[in-house]
């Protein structure tokens, strides 16, 4: 027993011996070294994707950009690595009080389609994503106020008038890329456009009215207009009707006095080859309009009705 207790002392001497200590310590600490270098590794490398941009900052300052998707790295605890997004995004913009032409106001509310064309530019004057959009809304609310300014509330709100509004919304879009590019924030505008237009609560009742009697105004003008237009339409056609009346009335007695004539004249000629044929005719003419069913004729026994009515004719 005594000689099975010093065998196991002896070995657990070796174990704990300095050595053995030492070289525990030191693969302990490669592999602690090997491991934070692992996770230093893993904390500077980063994926760019599809649809962003990775923007690579040192203190403070942009430093390099990656575009193409895959992996990339960084120089550990010195560059900063932020996300910009490479595809178009909308944003709605709060609505913007303005006074139109005819001194009216409208609440007017719009979105606008927007992408980033220069990372590196975007990032170093607008920072983020956020602060590019509220430049971006500031510069359309103001260029916004100046076009609906010069237009009166019916152009503005009227579903008719598209095409001014097409334009308006294109101006607009051409301006702002302007006051956008002159300050390099490396943002443009693809689209803006008008949502919707509201009146502020406290006028819009009385806009209301006044846009009533705007239209009740215009529809009179409208009724007395027409009125007038078929007073004078009707009177043109009276005025067309009785002259055709007259200019016919006067080629019938033309023609009715052309055809008398002619008959005279056949009248005549017929007449003159047989004169007793023609009194006869006359006599008949005359009885035809002096003699009824309650005419009484008192006619001398010699007179020559009489005789041709008792049938002496020679």
């Amino acid at each position: 027993m005594t000689d099975d207790n010093n065998n196991v002392f002896e070995m657990k001497e070796r174990r704990f011996s300095p050595d053995s200590t030492r070289r525990w310590i030191r693969s302990g600490i490669v592999v602690a070294v090997l491991l934070l270098l692992v996770v230093i590794s893993i904390m500077n490398v980063f994926i760019v994707k599809q649809d962003e941009y990775k923007v690579i900052s040192q203190f403070g300052e942009v430093v390099r950009i990656a575009e193409e998707p895959g992996l990339n790295a960084k120089i550990p605890f010195i560059q900063q690595v932020s996300s910009i997004p490479k595809y178009q995004m909308n944003y709605d913009i709060n609505s913007a009080e303005i006074n139109t032409l005819d001194k009216k106001r409208v609440l007017v509310d719009n979105y606008v389609v927007w992408s980033v064309d220069d990372p590196q530019a975007m990032k170093a004057n607008a920072r983020t994503v956020e602060n590019a959009e509220s430049i971006m809304a500031n510069f359309i609310n103001s260029v916004i106020r100046s076009q609906l300014g010069q237009m009166n509330f019916e152009q503005i709100i009227n579903e008719e008038d598209q095409s001014t509004r097409g334009d308006v919304n294109e101006m607009v879009g051409e301006r702002v890329n302007e006051l956008l590019a002159a300050d390099n924030y490396g943002i443009s505008v693809t689209d803006v456009r008008m949502k919707r237009t509201d009146l502020p609560e406290d006028n819009e009742e009385a806009v209301y009215q006044r846009m009533i009697s705007e239209r009740e105004s215009t529809a009179q003008e409208y009724l007395s207009e027409g009125d007038a237009e078929a007073n004078r339409i009707r009177a043109n056609t009276d005025r067309e009707v009785k002259e055709l009346i007259s200019s016919a009335e006067a080629d019938a007695e033309e023609i009715i006095g052309e055809g008398e004539a002619e008959a005279a004249a056949v009248y005549n000629e017929a007449f003159s080859r047989d004169p007793e044929f023609y009194e006869l005719y006359k006599t008949l003419q005359t009885y035809e309009t002096t003699v009824d069913e309650e005419t009484v004729i008192v006619l001398p026994s010699d007179s020559p009705y009489a005789r041709i009515l008792m049938g002496y004719v020679e």
